[in-house]
């Protein structure tokens, strides 16, 4: 097997696991899959009941808009967060609780339709809570007002159909519980996850400490020794500069291992007015960089300040991110700049971040915001970008990346219009 053949397979992997791993990216992948089955199984169990085991009240009509939304959910990666959620209500409404409850009702609680419900609820009911009891409610009603309108109204006051109403109301609750029970559990091991992380930081934080103290004290014994090895003492300044700007960078890695680990319980929601300007005032004087060179290889230009709800402290962690990356990409490609524009003036408050590196392929765009992917491989955590679009979400704003391989690449952050209104 060829070394070339080898890393595109590694690579292939890599994309699938983060594509099953990824909170959003893998619920976008759960509803693909399920979307898929069902514009299969729906034409397919039709054929079955009207042709070879025939049941009553079979519709074309209402299987062919179940497969039409169907359809719709084979496209999930491509929708925002606040369209995968109205979808999800609006398919599970009707897919499962409609469909499933008025078959159920046509046929007067046959063995097959008892069945086929059941499953329905406990497939249902693996998904959010909230989304899974809006949808039962909704599909339950419709249901109950189509079987009163084509006339088996009586049929939702029959003994077979009052005998499974208990069932179906246990299973939900023992679904319900299992599934807190589960979140509950996943919940303390994040905060045992972060409490871990929290003391290897700590012991990392404290030799990382020394050694930046040191690097400061050899520079000033360097600066004020006099003597004709010039040559020596720059070369022994460059070796401290870059010592001292990997420690910096190992105390933002660690930061960012943190924020990650207690991202799911910290509150990411706006408490506060921020202004952008300034949060990319605090990034250009905090950013460890590695030299007069690269300070100057980034440009900000204000066309116009404005102000979001978010947090200050959460704001600098993205955008020094998105700076590390861009100065990486320059870097890798041996080549280019980096602007930062804060663009208060247009219809959406935005911020770009330009730099003219090495760009993104496409094949790889779908995976950047995937937590644990990473490119060049084993080039860093793969958990910045990620983390950046879960504070950026929360914040009811949004992230997105435009790029041209070898030529450029473009993170756009785009905010609410109107004034902030954070929440106390």
């Amino acid at each position: 097997m060829s070394p070339r053949f080898q890393e595109r397979w590694r690579h292939w992997q890599h994309g699938l696991v983060q594509s099953l791993l990824g909170h959003q990216d893998y619920a976008a992948t759960r509803i693909m899959l399920l979307a898929a089955l069902g514009t299969i199984s729906l034409p397919l169990y039709y054929l079955v009941w009207r042709f070879f085991l025939q049941q009553d009240y079979e519709s074309l009509v209402l299987r062919g808009i179940g497969v039409a939304l169907c359809l719709v959910g084979l496209f999930a990666r491509r929708f925002s967060k606040r369209m995968l959620e109205i979808y999800l209500l609006v398919a599970l409404s009707y897919i499962i609780p409609f469909f499933f409850t008025f078959m159920f009702l046509m046929n007067h609680a046959s063995p097959v339709w008892t069945q086929s419900l059941l499953v329905g609820l406990i497939t249902l009911f693996h998904f959010d809570m909230t989304i899974a009891c809006l949808a039962y409610c909704i599909g339950t009603a419709l249901a109950c007002v189509g079987a009163i309108l084509v006339g088996h109204g009586d049929a939702l006051l029959s003994r077979p159909v009052l005998e499974q109403l208990p069932i179906h109301w246990f299973t939900i609750a023992v679904l319900s519980v299992v599934k807190v029970g589960r979140d509950v559990l996943e919940q303390e091991k994040l905060a045992g996850m972060g409490a871990g992380l929290a003391t290897v930081a700590h012991e990392l934080r404290t030799p990382l400490t020394s050694v930046d103290a040191n690097v400061r004290g050899l520079n000033r014994i360097l600066q004020k020794s006099a003597g004709h090895d010039d040559a020596d003492r720059a070369h022994a300044h460059d070796a401290l500069t870059r010592i001292q700007f990997e420690v910096r960078h190992m105390n933002h890695m660690i930061d960012l291992f943190l924020l990650s680990a207690s991202a799911v319980s910290r509150k990411l929601h706006p408490n506060e007015a921020v202004s952008m300007a300034g949060a990319v005032d605090a990034v250009m004087k905090r950013y460890p960089f590695a030299g007069q060179a690269q300070q100057q290889a980034v440009v900000v230009e204000v066309r116009e300040n404005f102000v979001f709800a978010g947090q200050s402290e959460l704001c600098v962690v993205i955008l020094l991110n998105l700076l590390r990356n861009a100065l990486k990409a320059i870097h890798r490609a041996g080549k280019g700049r980096v602007r930062i524009i804060v663009d208060g003036g247009h219809a959406t408050p935005r911020l770009l971040f330009i730099d003219t590196g090495c760009g993104i392929a496409a094949r790889r765009m779908p995976l950047i915001f995937q937590r644990f992917y990473s490119y060049p491989a084993h080039n860093g955590s793969g958990i910045g970008l990620a983390l950046c679009k879960q504070i950026v979400e929360a914040w009811n704003a949004r992230i997105r990346c435009i790029s041209r391989e070898t030529a450029y690449a473009i993170f756009v952050l785009e905010f609410p219009s109107g004034a902030p209104r954070p929440a106390h």
